[in-house]
């Protein structure tokens, strides 16, 4: 297994392509340079199968191995960048205004480059492995879409394996999990409707703003009271609006916000218990609602197999005290879970380090976790394409 001095040798060079995007953010599907200067760069690796124009401006890379015929395994990483004006003050931050790679993206782009250099020279496993370079990951459901283009059935892609960057966990480390690692992610709408009048006569109207406020407050109680406090689930109220003048109570309200949940029958119990409760209020005072509830990404579920492969192969890249294979799952949400649902894989987290969280301004990739990442790419497929 080849050790980390030697993907050491490459952090040099993946650090520049890392700034370079870093400096050059793009959003949603709309990553034509992005996809460019990736797919310029497995071109100059020597890889011969390249397909752009996936799910818009994602790409899949083919590399086969030297050790004969063999299974198919996919590595993605997310390219998109997010809608925040950055504030790291870095040499190479965003030169965008308003976009900025607040999640790390970048990195992970940066990795799975650093390993397709790699493994395009050495090719020392059998079968083939895909390179998934995923577009919309933070808001237009990249995963999804990609998977329902059929780069599963397309590519023969029999396992799957995805990684993203935890600040707060110590550089040179990974975290993983077997089961569910990360929340499914439903959204909802609550429209309320009163009767509107003069805001010097309030007992003429039914205030949809009293209605929104009673109905937020109710929401609040749903998971201290109605549901088994072993189960985990949570419920955000993001946007409440209403209203346009001082002197008037309007017509309508609008409450909005996100469930996360680590379980199906959360989703719903959510969705069934939140229109009941704001409902039942709205109609109590003499209103009444709209609901919407959409279900986003699903649960992200690692396999047991595929996991304990991970495991392995972190384990022997930097020892198994440094990596924690019990890790909390999150209520944060990954639209990878969309190729776990098409196929078995995981989904593991490589250290950053104590740098700002993600989705933060002052958030930066930390350049000294990109020999680690490169590193698990490599020796997993070498591991599990064993020749």
């Amino acid at each position: 297994m080849p050790n980390l001095d030697i993907f050491r040798a490459l952090q040099c060079e993946a650090t520049e392509w890392r700034r370079y995007l870093h400096q050059n953010p793009e959003l949603g599907y709309q990553l034509h340079n992005t996809a460019r200067f990736v797919a310029e760069k497995l071109g100059s690796f020597g890889i011969n199968h390249i397909e752009t124009g996936i799910a818009e401006t994602g790409i899949i890379a083919i590399i086969q191995g030297k050790g004969g015929s063999g299974p198919t395994i996919g590595l993605r990483a997310d390219m998109d960048a997010l809608p925040i004006l950055e504030a790291s003050n870095k040499p190479w931050a965003s030169q965008t205004p308003g976009k900025m790679h607040g999640c790390g993206h970048d990195g992970h782009t940066a990795m799975l480059l650093g390993a397709a250099k790699y493994l395009a020279n050495t090719r020392n496993f059998k079968g083939s492995v895909a390179l998934i370079f995923q577009p919309a990951e933070e808001d237009g459901r990249g995963g999804e879409r990609m998977v329902q283009e059929g780069i599963m059935e397309r590519f023969g892609i029999s396992r799957v394996f995805g990684m993203h960057n935890e600040p707060g966990l110590e550089l040179g480390k990974f975290a993983i999990c077997d089961g569910p690692c990360m929340a499914a992610l439903d959204e909802f709408d609550i429209f309320v409707r009163g009767s509107g009048g003069h805001a010097a006569e309030p007992h003429n109207c039914v205030d949809p703003i009293v209605l929104a406020a009673q109905i937020v407050l109710g929401l609040q109680t749903l998971i201290s009271r109605k549901l088994d406090p072993l189960d985990s689930l949570v419920i955000s109220i993001t946007k409440l609006m209403a209203g346009e003048a001082y002197n008037i109570i309007p017509e309508f309200a609008h409450v909005a916000g996100t469930v996360r949940s680590l379980a199906p029958h959360l989703r719903d119990f959510a969705e069934q218990q939140i229109y009941a409760s704001a409902q039942g209020i709205a109609r109590g005072f003499g209103g009444d609602i709209e609901f919407k509830y959409r279900r986003l990404e699903p649960l992200s579920i690692n396999s047991t197999e595929e996991t304990k492969l991970a495991i392995k192969v972190a384990s022997r890249l930097v020892g198994a005290a440094s990596v924690n294979d019990k890790l909390r799952p999150t209520m944060g949400s990954e639209d990878f879970s969309y190729m776990l649902e098409a196929r078995p894989g995981s989904y593991i987290f490589v250290g950053n380090g104590p740098s700002a969280a993600v989705h933060n301004p002052a958030y930066d990739f930390n350049d000294e976790a990109l020999p680690y990442g490169i590193g698990f790419w490599v020796n997993l497929v070498e591991t599990a394409l064993a020749v």
